[in-house]
């Protein structure tokens, strides 16, 4: 049983009842819809500018400005979601239905940060600099699973709940 707002309820998946009603009138529930698909757009023409730069040694004006883009779209996400998870579960950040999601969402944070401290700071060469991109991203694809895989979880208790 999880207490929740005095009243007690019975926590049967990701949601209760009344996490559920709050996630769905929540603004912060569009406002995720939306950023996630266009960070994942973002990340992917990111990629391919990345691995272009690394491959040909050209092109790597566009390939940091994608990934400072894409840096940008991850941390805007990062607020809304702890907003997000404020409106639904009570707590702004590790809510125990997203613990982990929200642990790896640091790392891809921090490593998103270290390229960008390492391009305005020069630390690094272009091919040092880009592969730290690669390395973030791959972190990035780990987090967007375990998101994807919540998103399923969530459709199948709704649906479960339904018949």
């Amino acid at each position: 049983m999880q207490a929740l707002r005095g009243q007690q309820q019975i926590q049967t998946g990701l949601y209760t009842e009344a996490q559920r009603q709050r996630r769905d009138s929540s603004p912060w529930t569009l406002v995720q819809g939306i950023l996630a698909p266009l960070q994942f757009l973002v990340f992917l023409v990111s990629l391919g500018l990345v691995l272009n730069t690394l491959l040909t040694g050209a092109g790597a004006g566009a390939a940091n400005a994608s990934v400072l883009l894409k840096t940008l779209l991850l941390y805007t996400i990062m607020v809304t979601g702890s907003l997000w998870e404020k409106d639904v579960f009570g707590k702004y950040l590790f809510a125990p239905a997203f613990f982990w999601e929200d642990v790896v969402s640091f790392a891809v944070i921090a490593l998103h940060t270290a390229y960008v401290v390492c391009l305005f700071g020069g630390y690094l060469t272009e091919t040092r600099l880009l592969l730290l991109a690669l390395i973030a991203y791959a972190a990035y694809v780990t987090n967007a699973a375990q998101f994807l895989l919540k998103l399923r979880a969530a459709r199948l208790q709704q649906a479960g709940a339904r018949t």
